[in-house]
């Protein structure tokens, strides 16, 4: 299994495109924190990858923004933020990290794995941004933007959607259309620490199955789920 797991990530950071010079930023990345709970706290602070996903957040943050406002000089500020938040929210992060096959190279404890912890779109999307920090620490901005550019080119592709602009509102509309009661929603989990949480919301509508989805704030989760909701029912 040592073996297998050192295979995937050899293969990740050929993906990735970046050659690290210090191997153990990646290994970090890639480490959830289940591994060490109720470990010591190393030289350098905790050995998992919450620290790395803290800064690898702005550094995406600052990466899309740039982006969007170069490829689209004359949007509104609106316009502008609604995708910013689409292309940063944990969704989006799992697509690009299950792409990239970063389930196969995650450090977990043996009861994250027997939970399906490489399968898990939180646990990949948290890693997805440890390794832009990784990247970002260990070559710089360039590095981190090179790596990104790449990464994210297939969600700055996909076909623009309601989803981008109000998925609640579009959720709201679809049902009062059904001759349904408006949407609920429900915050089912939150986890991480004080300064990373995600939170996982149920979002409700009378008549079709319940949808969970996740977010780094109450209100981004609620998004994700209408917006999976949508798709699922084929609204979008």
């Amino acid at each position: 299994m040592a073996n297998t797991r050192a295979e995937a990530v050899a293969a990740l950071e050929t993906r990735v495109g970046h050659s690290f010079k210090d191997k153990g930023l990646l290994e970090r990345a890639l480490t959830h924190a289940s591994v060490g709970e109720g470990a010591p706290v190393g030289v350098h602070g905790p050995r998992d990858n919450e620290r790395l996903e803290f800064l690898g957040d702005r550094v995406l943050g600052l990466l899309v923004a740039e982006k969007l406002s170069r490829d689209y000089p004359t949007a509104h500020e609106g316009e502008l933020s609604s995708s910013l938040h689409a292309l940063v929210d944990k969704t989006a992060c799992a697509r690009v990290g299950e792409a990239l096959g970063v389930g196969p190279a995650l450090r977990l404890s043996p009861g994250e794995t027997k939970t399906g912890g490489r399968r898990k779109a939180g646990v990949i999307a948290d890693a997805v941004e440890a390794i832009l920090a990784a990247v970002y620490l260990d070559g710089g901005l360039e590095a981190a933007r090179a790596f990104f550019d790449k990464a994210w080119a297939a969600e700055f592709a996909a076909p623009p959607s309601r989803s981008v602009t109000n998925p609640k509102s579009a959720l709201q509309e679809w049902a009062q259309g059904q001759g349904r009661p408006l949407p609920t929603y429900r915050v089912a989990d939150r986890t991480g620490s004080d300064h990373a949480p995600t939170f996982t919301v149920e979002v409700s509508v009378e008549g079709v199955e319940p949808l969970t989805a996740q977010g780094r704030s109450r209100q981004e989760a609620e998004k994700a789920a209408a917006t999976a909701l949508l798709k699922r029912e084929g609204v979008i």
